[in-house]
This record gives C-alpha cells, structure tokens and sequence, in this order.
C-alpha cells in the first residue's frame, strides 16, 4: 500500500478516536433478536432495525429454506439478461398489492433503491429539493444524477415553499421534492400532506424514502403514504427489506409507467445481479405475515408508549420522535462513547451515534425498540438507562 496513503489514513482513524467519534463494531454470535449474544455474553438489543422480529421469524425461515431448495442460493445474472425468477415477480406484484401502488421494482438494497432511482429520473438539466437532514442514499442518489440540488429546512413547509418558488422561476425541465418518511436519528415524521400540496401547486415530482416507515406506519405497517391515506397522490416510494421486514433488498413504487421506464434505465437494476432467491422468498413471506394481521406493529407501539414515556419521566431528553426510533439526547460524542460502553457493561447493546451521522454537539444513543422486547426486557433497561444517567450526571 502507499505508504503516504496509509500514515494518513493512520491519522485520520486516531483523530476519530480522539473525538469519540470511532465506531467500535461489534460481531453478533447469534440471530437477531430482543437478545444477542457479543463475545459469548447475552446483551439486550436496542441497535437493531428488526422492528417485528421478523428476521428471525419461523415462517420467514422455512420461506427462505424451501426458495433455496427449489431455485438455489443465487440468481446467476442481472435481471435484464438471465436473473429474473417468478419468485421476484411474485414478490413485486404482492409488494404493491401491499402497498396500495400500481406497480413496483425491486433493487438489492434500500441504498441501492435510491442510487438506481433519482439519476434514473434526474439529469443536469432539472433540480432536486431535498431536505437537510435526508439519507445519505437520498444525497448520493443526487449526487449522481447531475441535477442541481437545493436544500430545505428539515420538515419546514414554509422553507420548501420559498425553495420551491425560486427553482420554478428558475425554470427547470423538472423539480423533484425528495424527503425521508420517518428520519432515522430523530424519529420525527415528514410532513407529507404538506409536501403533497405544493408539489401539485408548483408542478414537482414528490418522492418519499419510507425505509423506516414500512412495517411501522399506516395500516398493517403499510407506511408513510397509508398513514396519511394518501395513495396515487406521492409519485415515488422507495422502501427497503432490511429493516421491519427482516430481510435484505429494496423497492421503488409507483405507477405503471415509472416501473417500466426504471427497468430500462435504473443502473443498479441493468448492471447488478438480483437479490437471492432465498430473500426474496422471506420477503414475500414478511408480507403476508404484515397482511394477515396487526399484532406486531400494534406491540412494537405498545413497547414505544412504555419505554418513551418512562424515559421521559426519569428526566431524559429523547428528542421530537413520534416513531419508535428513541434518541436518547448526550450533546458530546465523547460522553455519548462512554454512556454506550456503560450499558454494554451493564448488558444492553445500544451504540453511541456522532458526527457526521448527526451535527456536531448532538451526539446521542439511538435505541431501536422492537415487538420482541419483552415487559421485562424494557424495565431492566430502563433500570440500567438510569443508573447510567445519573452516573453521568444526565438526570438527577
């Protein structure tokens, strides 16, 4: 290796552990679940997206097991030339069956989604309004499309408004307003209906990313745009499998047309091999199990009131979230470091998020509560979140 290339990247990694900002990450010796087990002791799990339990699932299991038997482990092409099985059609067809869409596109990952998607639709000649705290997918997707890209206050309808009115004076071929659904590090929720609004007053293409919205918003967890009912009126969905669907892949929903145009033109899907069959299997089986009934995501929110409102209660600052996503407020990184090593110590596995993932002085523990957690499980840790929080002089 080039030995100036290393030394700086030597010093780069020492100035991350200086500023609390070095990610230790930690192996899993077992299957996602309430509990995990890390360096052969069990540790309670509040860093997993799993928001239903379903990556464990034994229906989703078997679904993968017989896809394997039957189809194999891997798809052998890209899509447009030998990779596409009756499995990822099933898949698609149910997937907007769920969703309430005309049609949808599936992509090896919700990242993936994002890249293959907006330059698909975006070129140098159009803009994208994007809110500030977007994915970081959502800002390399625009990125790579060429297209000039202007930024709104997070969540501020009068912000994007102003935006809005200066880009269509600017008179581009196409604006697209782009936003998270649910925001990742704040578990605050766009305000789509707004955004809906002006898109149709100012002519743009509305697109929401509900990664962390499927499986947890709307009717059986059907996301952002069931939550707000407003199907046929957001002309771009994107959603992704791993996280409340327990699996690996992502999507894009919308029209008839939109689909068929992203299948000739989104590079992810002409130019990367498909998701396994064995996934795309467990998908299809994560959703049914989402039709059939409400049970999870009724106690993934039931377990949201208990743990937010004792957090609450115990003096924490856990932000604007309105989501199960709970981010328990540090300010340093440092301090956020050490409260994360406090409670692996005291057997919960809960990582400290710093800059640049959030602004500098805003560092936190970002607890991701699932159906699997037991009453138990959220009083043993809201125990140990306290006896920290004191520690640490957070909460008296």
């Amino acid at each position: 290796m080039n030995k100036n290339l290393e030394l700086k990247l030597q010093e780069e990694i020492e100035n991350l552990k200086d500023e609390g900002l070095y990610t230790n990450i930690r192996t899993l010796e077992s299957p996602q679940g309430a509990w995990v087990e890390i360096d052969g002791k069990e540790k309670l799990n509040f860093c997993s997206n799993n928001y239903l339990g379903l990556a464990n699932h034994p229906e989703v299991s078997k679904a993968a097991q017989r896809a394997i038997e039957e189809y194999g482990v891997g798809p052998g092409a890209v899509r447009t030339i030998a990779g596409t099985m009756e499995l990822h059609r099933e898949l698609e067809e149910k997937l907007a069956d769920f969703k309430k869409a005309e049609a949808t596109i599936t992509f090896q990952s919700g990242f993936n989604a994002n890249l293959a998607v907006i330059p698909a639709l975006m070129t140098k000649k159009d803009i994208i309004i994007s809110d500030e705290l977007n994915h970081a997918s959502i800002i390399d997707g625009c990125r790579l499309s060429g297209a000039e890209i202007r930024v709104y206050d997070h969540a501020d309808l009068e912000s994007l408004r102003e935006v809005l009115a200066k880009a269509s004076e600017d008179n581009p071929e196409k604006i697209l307003i782009v936003t998270d659904g649910v925001f990742s590090m704040d578990g605050d929720i766009a305000p789509l209906p707004g955004i809906v609004e002006l898109a149709k007053e100012f002519e743009a293409i509305v697109m929401v990313d509900d990664a962390h919205g499927e499986g947890v918003l709307g009717s059986h967890g059907r996301g952002i745009v069931d939550h707000f009912e407003l199907h046929g009126e957001v002309d771009i969905e994107i959603g992704t499998f791993s996280k409340a669907f327990g699996t690996v892949g992502g999507c894009a929903a919308g029209s008839k047309t939109l689909i068929e145009y992203l299948e000739q033109r989104a590079r992810p899907f002409l130019f990367s091999s498909a998701v396994t069959p064995a996934d795309v299997a467990a998908t299809i089986a994560a959703i049914e199990i989402l039709k059939r009934d409400d049970e999870l995501v009724e106690k993934l929110w039931n377990n949201k009131e208990i743990f937010q409102d004792n957090m609450k209660n115990a003096g924490f600052d856990v932000g604007k979230t309105v989501t199960p996503i709970t981010p328990v407020m540090i300010g340093e990184a440092k301090k956020a470091q050490k409260f994360s090593e406090r409670l692996m110590e005291e057997g919960i596995f809960a990582t400290a998020i710093g800059f640049p993932t959030v602004p500098k002085g805003k560092a936190r523990i970002r607890v991701m509560l699932s159906a699997t957690h037991s009453q138990d499980d959220l009083e043993f840790a809201l125990d140990k979140f306290k006896k920290i929080g004191r520690e640490l002089k957070l909460i008296d």
